[in-house]
C-alpha cells in the first residue's frame, strides 16, 4: 500500500477535533497503560500497522513491558493482565467486531464490576476513538514508518 493522502494536512480542522476527543480519553480515569493496550489490540484487530506502531512505542514510553505488548492478542490466556484490563479487552473485541457480536448483557455486567458507569462510557469513546483513526489511518494508506 502507498499513502494516498495526508489527512493531518488536508483535513486540519477534522483532526483537531480527533484529538480533542484524545485529550478527553487522556484526562480519564482508565489506566494510561491500559489505554494503549486498548489501542494496540483494536489496531491488531484492524490491521492498522500505522497505529500499531505509533500505540506500541507510546506504550513502552509510559513503562509498559514488552510481554505485556507481545501477548495482548493473546490475553486470555495470560495471568498478566488483570480481571479489570481483561474485560476491557474483550470490551474493545466485542465493540471493533460489532456486525459479529453484541455487546452482550453478561460483558456488560462484568465491565460494571470493574469501572464506573462514566468509566465504562469512557472506554467505549476510547474503542471508538482507536477505530476511526484506524479507518482514516487505513483509507488513506498511512504507513508506519
Amino acid at each position: 500500500m502507498t499513502q494516498r493522502m495526508n489527512f493531518f494536512e488536508l483535513a486540519p480542522e477534522a483532526v483537531g477535533m480527533m484529538r480533542e476527543i484524545e485529550k478527553y480519553t487522556r484526562k480519564s480515569n482508565i489506566d494510561r497503560k491500559l489505554q494503549e493496550l486498548i489501542k494496540i489490540r483494536v489496531s491488531q484487530i484492524n490491521g492498522c500497522a500505522f497505529c500499531l506502531n505509533m500505540h506500541t512505542i507510546e506504550a513502552r514510553k509510559i513503562g509498559e513491558t514488552e510481554q505485556r505488548l507481545y501477548c495482548v492478542s493473546a490475553w486470555r490466556d495470560c495471568t498478566f493482565y488483570s480481571e479489570k484490563e481483561k474485560v476491557a479487552l474483550e470490551l474493545v473485541e466485542q465493540i471493533t467486531l460489532i456486525s459479529k457480536n453484541d455487546v452482550s448483557e453478561d460483558l456488560f455486567d462484568r465491565v460494571r464490576i470493574h469501572y464506573t458507569e462514566k468509566e465504562y462510557l469512557d472506554l467505549i469513546v476510547l474503542i471508538n476513538q482507536i477505530n476511526s483513526w484506524n479507518r482514516l489511518s487505513i483509507a488513506t494508506g498511512a504507513m508506519a514508518e
